[in-house]
């Protein structure tokens, strides 16, 4: 072979050589730009992704936890203070009010519930001594029903509904602080204390209603301790205008009489039985009055028992019972003794 024919060939294979390196390096640069492009859109949709969670954990987070809003439908549109006069109320409903806010920050009942016959009529709430401005809060959770001024009763009033399914009305108001349809918390300011209405001095008229059932809210709450006397009140049509009573003296009361009446001697009509009836000293007395005393400050747990059943039975709260028991959870276990006050 001639040296200008080995010449030519070589020059066709590296032309053909580079054209096809060319070719791989085209091929490659375009493959990874596209490539690049789909990174690049993958990630603004994971950027995306990742925006829609937090917004809806946030959203999860601050949204308000309200109840169902079939509580807001009967008799909602009223203008009434009892909206329910053709509900079929039940005999008995257990309602939830641990978590709760006194309504004013003064303790003193002016006037109780019950009738007054010095008026002639009934008194369907209590009367809580305030000044004129003082802040009037909501006592549970829910959602203002109704704001208006009646001029021969409540003056300015304010009626919420709660979750628990209880209604609070506010009478004798000088202002409002909310709206109707307004979602408010337990606790939340709603008025201003005042003397409109039918009144003969500043204060606070503050009822407790059930379905329209008008109940005395002594039976829910200590105004004196400012709590509530338990962690639920069981309504009933029998028992709702009754109040309550689980103040720490008028127990120790109950409980001395009760233990003198049971330490007393029983008396016989013949000598001989006389003489066999034990002698009952001083000392006696004393140590049968702690074993008492001790014996009803604490409850053994039975099978079955929870926390809740527990404060039931001893006119205790839940919340109590873990405090004096140095409690971090609501599990009880069988046997054990707990301090109950």
């Amino acid at each position: 072979m001639s040296i200008k024919r080995l010449y030519l060939a070589l020059t066709a294979i590296t032309f053909f050589v580079l054209s096809i390196s060319a070719q791989n390096m085209q091929s490659a640069s375009s493959f990874s730009k596209r490539h690049n492009d789909l990174l690049a859109k993958q990630n603004r949709v994971k950027d995306q992704i990742r925006v829609q969670e937090a917004q809806k954990y946030a959203a999860d987070l601050y949204e308000e936890c309200e109840p169902e809003p079939d509580i807001y439908t009967e008799g909602w549109d009223s203008d009434l203070v009892n909206c329910y006069k053709d509900a079929n109320v039940p005999n008995t409903k257990v309602i939830d009010v641990r978590h709760y806010v006194m309504p004013i920050k003064g303790n003193y009942v002016t006037s109780h519930y019950g009738y007054r016959p010095q008026f002639g009529r009934s008194h369907k709430g209590i009367d809580l001594r305030s000044a004129i401005g003082d802040t009037v809060y909501s006592a549970f959770s829910g959602r203002v029903r109704l704001t208006r001024f009646e001029r021969g009763g409540y003056g300015f009033y304010v009626i919420v509904r709660h979750e628990n399914g209880l209604e609070t009305v506010y009478g004798h108001l000088s202002r409002f602080l909310v709206k109707p349809d307004q979602y408010v918390k337990a606790g939340q300011p709603i008025a201003l204390s005042g003397n409109t209405g039918r009144s003969t001095g500043p204060h606070l008229h503050f009822e407790t209603r059930f379905m329209g059932y008008a109940i005395n809210p002594e039976a829910i709450f200590d105004f004196g301790n400012r709590c509530t006397h338990t962690d639920s009140y069981t309504f009933t049509k029998s028992t709702y205008t009754k109040a309550r009573d689980y103040a720490p003296s008028k127990r120790y009361a109950a409980a001395k009489k009760s233990t003198e009446k049971s330490s007393e001697p029983a008396t016989t009509s013949t000598r001989s039985s006389k003489k066999e009836q034990p002698q009952v000293t001083a000392s006696t007395k004393k140590s049968t009055k702690e074993s008492r005393e001790k014996s009803r400050s604490t409850y053994q747990v039975q099978k079955g028992d929870n926390l809740e059943k527990i404060a039931a039975r001893n006119n205790t709260t839940v919340a109590q019972l873990k405090k004096l028991n140095g409690m971090t959870s609501d599990k009880v276990v069988e046997g054990k003794v707990l301090k109950v006050k």
